[in-house]
């Protein structure tokens, strides 16, 4: 029995995927949920072997639920049924490592073949798209947005990410709290990662968030020059010390958090803007992880 995790706003037309997915004897839908961040919580909850995701999302779009998706609950497949028709949407879909698009006007009848041929580990793209992939599909940059619910949700995460980047030959900066960052060399070490190692050659970079924010703001606001100047400039440091061919650095970040936690909502917003920018204009994957 696959168990299936249906996202979509509009409770009429869930309905009717429901109806057609009945039409598969070992397929269940075991929860629908009607934004993106109840979405990626029901995802971390269910483990759900397929989740068929729409892009036009409340609260989290379905292009940022995906990428969340694929950190809280990574062996399940992502399957796209969207409305939305355009390249550019179908690629910024297939960039966050979903198996398959489909375009609402054709479900009825690509529905059922998508969802099968997806959970036999294929790709399924809607005919009318004429897309093809490639091994430029995935947006070569990505800033993902991290909901966690408590301390050892976020630091599984960003151990996770830290330990897949430095093994990799990668770079990793990480911008968090004292206690997190000890519980995570703690976390790093007992997976196996020589974080001595890593903190020597220049490729682990661990700073502590109040300082790292604090150092970059201007009248209570994050100021881009000494944003750029400074975290850039990290990034660029870790990135010459990487070992993999084409260098690249994750950075993982609890600022944002930080600045919540402080009252500061307009600070906060202008950070994540920032961190956009760092993605667009660096060689960097950039994770930012919230309190929910």
């Amino acid at each position: 029995m696959f168990r299936i995790l249906l996202v979509d706003d509009y409770k009429e037309w869930r309905r009717q995927v429901g109806l057609l997915l009945s039409l598969l004897p070992e397929a269940r839908v075991i929860y629908e949920a009607s934004d993106g961040f109840e979405a990626v919580q029901r995802a971390q909850a269910l483990k759900p072997h397929l989740v068929l995701l729409d892009i036009g999302l409340p609260q989290l779009n379905g292009i940022e639920a995906a990428r969340q998706i694929r950190l809280v609950s990574p062996h399940s497949k992502i399957l796209f049924l969207s409305q939305n028709n355009s390249i550019d949407a179908v690629h910024a879909a297939l960039s966050t490592g979903a198996e398959g698009y489909v375009h609402k006007t054709h479900a009825g009848r690509e529905l059922l073949a998508a969802v099968e041929a997806v959970l036999r580990g294929e790709r399924f793209i809607s005919s009318s798209l004429k897309y093809e992939f490639s091994a430029e599909a995935r947006d070569p940059r990505r800033h993902v947005i991290f909901f966690c619910s408590d301390d050892a949700c976020l630091l599984n995460c960003f151990t996770r990410v830290v330990a897949d980047a430095l093994n990799a030959g990668k770079a990793a900066v990480v911008f968090a709290t004292e206690s997190h960052r000890e519980s995570l060399l703690q976390r790093l070490a007992k997976q196996g990662v020589d974080v001595g190692l890593a903190i020597q050659d220049g490729t682990y970079i661990s700073i502590d968030v109040a300082e790292s924010v604090s150092a970059i703001m201007v009248n209570d606001l994050p100021d881009p020059i000494r944003f750029f100047s400074g975290i850039g400039g990290l990034i660029e440091t870790a990135a010459r010390a990487a070992k993999s061919g084409q260098p690249r650095v994750v950075v993982c970040s609890e600022g944002v958090a930080f600045l919540q936690a402080e009252g500061k909502a307009d600070a906060a917003i202008r950070l994540e803007t920032l961190c956009d920018e760092l993605a667009n204009t660096h060689e960097v994957d950039v994770l930012c992880a919230y309190p929910c």
